[in-house]
């Protein structure tokens, strides 16, 4: 074998395992381009893409699915901008210990709000409703926002910011009967709105809450999208959880052990 022959197989060996190489992610990139997309938004309607701005509130021991229930399904409203407003950036720490990093301050709380959404709690909500910075940044936002709105005990929030006064809502069971002390009428609906304001009863309430704002701001079929994507079609092993079916020893428990925050509840609603 020649020089020249030898070298011309020489550079041959080096380039072939680059053009292999090549060919290779060549080939992938083809098949990837080929693969339907991880969310294929083709068939979406145009008036399924909104541009909201919604702002929940953090406050010091509220509850964690008061907030994150809602969330779910408020955070899948193409187009709209979710936001987290608290005191500080610091993380605030749930009733159950569950910590949040909030978006924003209440300083660099957006001026234009489409939703303003509060949580609610025990011993947060009574720390919040006198705590003169929440109540004072409630009644500001309160007003400006296009729509005012809370889960379970946050409506007392709302109603210490004057935000409930001749509103019908509704409340965490176990303090609903104090709502007109803040101005509202109770209401038995699970999610009430009264013009621009929109109370959701307690706790797991705030998921219909969330699937109620879906169809208000989009419509039924993308509501009905969000509702099977989340599965959400509850079948608990009791019917407790519904204060006229449970029953009355365990209503009688529970109203004992919380009678301490009705109590509170009840003084801050007559100036106490």
């Amino acid at each position: 074998m020649n020089t020249e022959r030898r070298e011309f197989l020489r550079q041959l060996t080096c380039v072939l395992p680059g053009l292999a190489a090549l060919a290779q992610t060549t080939s992938a990139q083809a098949a990837a381009e080929q693969q339907p997309p991880a969310h294929d938004m083709s068939a979406m309607p145009p008036g399924w893409v909104g541009s909201e701005v919604i702002v929940q509130v953090l406050y010091p021991q509220f509850t964690a699915l008061d907030l994150i229930g809602p969330h779910y399904f408020l955070s899948s409203l193409m187009g709209a901008k979710v936001l987290l407003a608290a005191r500080t950036k610091d993380p605030v720490s749930s009733d159950t210990g569950v910590k949040i990093v909030p978006d924003i301050t209440f300083a660099e709380c957006p001026e234009k709000i489409d939703l303003l959404c509060v949580p609610g709690g025990t011993t947060g909500t009574l720390q919040a409703m006198q705590d003169a910075e929440t109540m004072a940044f409630m009644r500001k936002a309160g007003a400006a926002a296009r729509i005012v709105s809370s889960v379970c005990t946050g409506s007392l929030i709302l109603g210490a910011a004057g935000l409930l006064k001749g509103r019908k809502a509704t409340s965490h069971w176990l303090v609903k009967d104090l709502l007109p002390l803040f101005g509202a009428t109770p209401s038995d609906e699970r999610v009430v709105e009264d013009g621009r304001v929109i109370t959701a009863a307690g706790v797991t309430a705030g998921m219909d809450f969330g699937l109620h704002m879906s169809t208000k701001w989009r419509d039924r079929d993308y509501t009905d999208c969000l509702a099977l994507l989340a599965e959400y079609d509850p079948h608990p092993p009791t019917t407790a959880g519904d204060p006229a079916k449970a029953p009355a020893k365990i209503r009688k428990l529970m109203t004992d052990m919380l009678a301490g925050f009705h109590q509170k509840v009840e003084a801050i609603g007559k100036g106490g």
